[in-house]
């Protein structure tokens, strides 16, 4: 398929927010228990790296970052969200997007990608390791899903090649 990645805009939250409610309707992407207003998102994410991939003018997926902490000296370290349509996963365009994301992110000045997976979604882990990040530990029991069922995250990472 022939994607196009570009930043993401506010009028782009109708179909985000579609999106993001898909992969909580899995109970496999998030502790999220409701999709978040377009304020409380943009509040939560930085202002670099928030992108969307297209096929013509349908969002298929998006991408952004938060901050894994305040504290200046991890100002280059930012945890990743990205979510890929049903019908488009498996073709293609979460690569392309979090490969895209990950060059981005580099150029923004981040040396350190990070990702929070359930340890039952197999298939996240294996895309996140597909592009390049590794598994760097694992949390017991580290919040409870919208069922109130405590639930174990893997700690994946993707280091910059410029350190």
């Amino acid at each position: 398929m022939n994607y196009k990645i570009r930043e993401m805009l506010k009028s782009d939250w109708n179909q985000i927010s579609e999106i993001y409610q898909q992969g909580m309707d899995t109970n496999l992407a998030t502790f999220q228990t409701e999709c978040p207003t377009y304020e409380e998102f943009d509040q939560s994410h930085m202002d670099q790296c928030r992108l969307v991939i297209t096929d013509d003018t349908t969002i298929v997926g998006w991408a952004a970052l938060s901050p894994v902490s305040s504290r200046c000296v991890y100002r280059g370290v930012a945890e990743v969200s990205i979510y890929i349509h049903n019908t488009y996963r498996g073709k293609g365009a979460g690569s392309q997007l979090l490969n895209y994301l990950s060059g981005q992110s580099e150029k923004d000045g981040f040396w350190t990608l990070q990702s929070g997976i359930m340890a039952d979604n197999k298939a996240s882990i294996c895309f996140h390791e597909k592009c390049g990040f590794r598994q760097v530990g694992f949390r017991d029991r580290i919040g409870k899903d919208r069922f109130g069922q405590w639930r174990n995250t893997v700690l994946m990472e993707r280091r910059s090649n410029l350190i």
